[in-house]
């Protein structure tokens, strides 16, 4: 992050523009409509900037800009075509602790001008921290498609209701779910028809109805094998309400970090011979949490239902009467191999595709092995990088070829993903040599010898390497 986006009162606040041309005459327009009282200095001004000036109360000195001039403003722009008396202001305001905006120059900025999507009181701001303004208005164009202006009557309506809201709901959870109902309920759409004085009277039977006791629920949400891109519009809506989130080791940080920015966050992750919590008390902290009312979130990377125990977690919920739902994902079998370029079914390789753990039960691979070892079927491993040696080795005494095609997929659909290609004879002293780290994956079956063909993101990031480093040469 190399901005904390801020949003800063300006009413009344003296402000500091040097530059009296267009580039000035766009930063004035946003500060005007803050309520700032601008005050410019320019050898020459344009003459809409000082109409817009003249109406709201800003004033102007045609003059060179001089050291001192800094004094005493909450915030000072430079906007001249002179990159060293932009330079000078910019030193002279960060000596002074004023932030300061330089256009178009972000090495010498403290504060930077976000594009803006206006909802008043609700605003949202986009920014590319200076170096992709063009990008940053495309995003906000994106926003303004999907957020209508009535938006803004309705944070104007729960603007008028929040006081009383507070003191009638005294808890935090209490408010917030009853907020969510409003802005996202009859009562909002009685808003967006223009029918304000219904929706306030309905805000008001809300707030006068005695409250019931807020339900607690479960989310059982796969958030899939790494790729953020990869959730389901189910998922994110789920992440964004829920007032816990229980997490796995193989939940890409920055999925964790796409859930609502103040709910608690409990790593329950497990890795081989390491659990941070048993099983059996996750079971038991969801139905617990969920009684106090908290809508959790048990975010698991994949699919719950393959391989995740999201079965023994919901049987859990059942048996205590605990509302959950159940949100899949892109299992990491799927994800994995379409971004390393390797169809799992093909019909001239495999007709068939299975499913298996290669993580052992009570210290053994028991496996039913001879059913694993068809030419026309593809297996793939889950948690299978430790046993490799051993589930290869199982694979050619049972009958199937040492030169059957493996591929070892390192953080599938993520930016460091890697594949390491190989056969039943040697995949295991290849991961050995390219020092292989979980969470990884692996692929056992003539699909494999599809990926040179195949392979798309390996080279599209590749591609992205190669244009990035001809472009700073």
């Amino acid at each position: 992050m190399d901005y904390l986006p801020l949003f800063h009162r300006l009413q009344q606040q003296p402000v500091l523009l040097v530059g009296g041309g267009e580039v000035a005459l766009r930063k004035a327009h946003l500060l005007c409509q803050a309520g700032a009282l601008v005050h410019v200095v320019t050898l020459e001004i344009h003459p809409q900037l000082e109409q817009l000036l003249q109406k709201h109360g800003g004033t102007y000195e045609l003059q060179a800009y001089q050291a001192g001039t800094c004094a005493g403003y909450c915030l000072v722009i430079a906007a001249t075509e002179s990159f060293s008396v932009n330079q000078q202001v910019a030193h002279e305001a960060k000596q002074l602790g004023i932030p300061v905006n330089v256009v178009d120059t972000p090495e010498l900025c403290t504060v930077i001008f976000p594009a803006i999507v206006d909802r008043s009181p609700l605003m949202v701001a986009v920014s590319s921290g200076g170096h992709a303004p063009v990008l940053a208005r495309l995003v906000r164009a994106k926003i303004e498609t999907v957020i209508p202006a009535t938006y803004g009557r309705l944070a104007q309506l729960a603007q008028k209701f929040r006081q009383q809201a507070k003191d009638r709901l005294a808890g935090v959870d209490e408010r917030r779910v009853f907020w969510e109902e409003v802005l996202q309920g009859p009562i909002a759409e009685q808003v967006f028809a223009g029918k304000i004085q219904q929706a306030e009277q309905a805000v008001q039977n809300k707030l006068d109805a005695p409250q019931a006791k807020t339900q607690g629920e479960v989310y059982l949400v796969g958030a899939g094998p790494g790729d953020p891109d990869l959730l389901t519009f189910k998922a994110l809506r789920l992440m964004q309400q829920a007032d816990v989130v229980l997490y796995d080791r193989l939940v890409a940080p920055a999925i964790v970090d796409m859930c609502r920015r103040d709910a608690d966050r409990v790593y329950v992750g497990k890795a081989a011979s390491n659990h941070s919590l048993p099983q059996e008390q996750i079971n038991q902290k969801l139905v617990d949490l969920a009684k106090q009312g908290k809508r959790v979130l048990r975010l698991k990377g994949g699919d719950p239902f393959i391989f995740g125990r999201g079965g023994e977690e919901i049987e859990e919920l059942a048996q205590h009467g605990v509302p959950f739902q159940v949100v899949p994902g892109i299992t990491s079998a799927a994800g994995c191999s379409s971004y390393a370029g390797i169809p799992l079914t093909h019909r001239d390789y495999a007709q068939s595709v299975r499913f298996v753990t290669g993580h052992p039960k009570d210290g053994s691979l028991n496996l039913p092995w001879t059913e694993l070892v068809s030419n026309s079927q593809t297996v793939v491993f889950y948690m299978g990088l430790g046993t490799l040696p051993d589930i290869a080795k199982q694979l050619m005494a049972h009958g199937r070829s040492s030169e059957t095609p493996v591929a070892v997929i390192e953080r599938g659909t993520t930016p460091e993903q890697r594949v390491i290609v190989g056969c039943l004879a040697d995949i295991a002293i290849k991961i050995i040599a390219e020092q292989v780290q979980s969470p990884s994956l692996i692929i056992v079956g003539e699909v494999v010898s599809l990926k040179e063909r195949l392979s798309w993101f390996s080279e599209k990031s590749k591609k992205s390497v190669t244009e990035t480093a001809c472009a700073l040469v």
